[in-house]
């Protein structure tokens, strides 16, 4: 579905979709952990339902009524041969050492660029433990079981392949060590993870470079937890109200999250934002903005919108340590370049990131290039622009935020099929 947008009279309020990172732990948590639990999660998407439905795969049994996951853990449902990651990669590095642990003998599918995205390190590691592992692309057949001991990773692959081994590892009942290279990156999302380990009663201790798990642990349910909102989605209307001509107020976010994305705040002020807080609620004005310097290494998610922020700023923005970005639902770093200049800002690529100069934001047409964070930058890009935007598929939305443009609407945008 194409979409023509127009967010030149967006404003008001709006609340914050529940954390679409921390529902993939809270969900995977729970489904190891000893008891029943009840997570709150009031509003889902494709990722997270892929998760969820892998987790039924895998011999647990979750169900979801008035906005709540009901969780019976592994071993109270029936196991399937198959897990569907759709495109969902945090699904996908999760959930297949979570398997081989187990001891499963299942297939990993999925769709859309996922079987291209890399996963040789993390197959080989799980190898290395015991595990047979039939190739290191989708379709990913496992079988055999994961050991105690060490795991060897390099720190410059993605931190799901550390969060996938954190959630799997307790659960071999011995002492286990995951040895990085260097300091890991996006080591936030780690921290998150470590984050939900805790809550279900596992420890983790950081050591240098490596995370140790100590023997004799076990997951225990905490009963009920409600899901935080999400920052990486929350940046689409803070920056919009920022490059915009009314105020947008954002709530129902933790302003002490471990959620990595929450340093938009910090990266809008340093552009020269305007923006107050009370009580979880954000108030994001229009602004002039400034180009700045950014380091992505623990942001990637932020980049598009952060580009687009950047295209509507003064002077000249770069962006850098950003070249995993490359290898995501599409390749970021490129498509954000080809929005900005289709919308007529001059931009320029880097082998890791971005060089945006600053300037008149144009209507015009786009493709999403079936990445919703390209989609949703696209729809940011609006509220700045002379003139309406035509997104290609913005469907693809529905991949993190179904509800995304009915909100865009609610708050005052136009955003109406096309059809040419």
């Amino acid at each position: 579905m194409d979409r023509k947008v127009n967010g030149s009279a967006l404003g008001g309020a709006v609340r914050a979709i529940p954390s679409k990172s921390q529902a993939h732990r809270m969900l995977i948590c729970s489904a190891l952990a000893e008891g029943d639990s009840n997570i709150y999660c009031p509003a889902v998407n494709e990722d997270i339902e892929a998760t969820a439905a892998c987790l039924n795969a895998l011999g647990a049994k979750l169900t979801r009524a008035d906005g709540t996951y009901s969780v019976q853990p592994v071993g109270s449902g029936d196991v399937g041969t198959e897990l569907d990651c759709g495109e969902s990669g945090s699904t996908l590095r999760f959930l297949l050492p979570v398997a081989c642990v187990l001891g499963r003998e299942v297939t990993f599918v999925g769709r859309g660029r996922l079987p291209q995205r890399p996963m040789a390190e993390l197959c080989e590691a799980l190898r290395m433990g015991g595990a047979e592992i039939s190739a290191d692309n989708l379709p990913i057949k496992v079988s055999g079981k994961l050991n105690a001991g060490v795991y060897k990773l390099p720190a410059n692959v993605s931190s799901q392949y550390i969060s996938g081994l954190l959630f799997a590892l307790p659960l071999t009942g011995g002492e286990c060590v995951i040895e990085l290279d260097a300091q890991p990156e996006s080591e936030p999302y780690i921290d998150m993870t470590i984050a939900a380990l805790k809550l279900f009663g596992v420890e983790v201790i950081k050591e240098g470079n490596s995370y140790r798990i100590p023997a004799g642990q076990k997951y225990v349910s905490p009963g009920r937890v409600d899901v935080e909102g999400d920052w990486s989605n929350a940046a689409f209307w803070l920056c919009a109200g920022a490059i915009g001509r009314k105020p947008i107020s954002l709530s129902g976010m933790n302003m002490n999250s471990p959620q990595g994305d929450r340093a938009i705040m910090e990266q809008l002020e340093r552009m020269g934002a305007k923006m107050e807080e009370r009580n979880g609620t954000i108030t994001v004005f229009p602004s002039k903005l400034n180009g700045i310097e950014i380091d992505a290494k623990n942001i990637p998610d932020l980049v598009p919108v952060l580009a687009v922020t950047a295209a509507a700023a003064e002077g000249e923005t770069r962006i850098y340590n950003a070249g995993r970005l490359r290898i995501k639902e599409s390749d970021r770093i490129a498509s954000t370049a080809a929005l900005l200049k289709n919308l007529g800002i001059v931009v320029r690529e880097t082998e890791d990131g971005l060089i945006v100069s600053g300037g008149v934001l144009c209507g015009g047409e786009v493709d999403s290039f079936g990445d919703h964070r390209i989609a949703m930058a696209a729809a940011t890009a609006s509220c700045a622009a002379d003139g309406e935007i035509i997104i290609k598929d913005s469907h693809v939305t529905a991949k993190s935020y179904p509800a995304y443009f009915e909100d865009y609407a609610a708050l005052g945008g136009m955003a109406e099929e096309w059809n040419r």
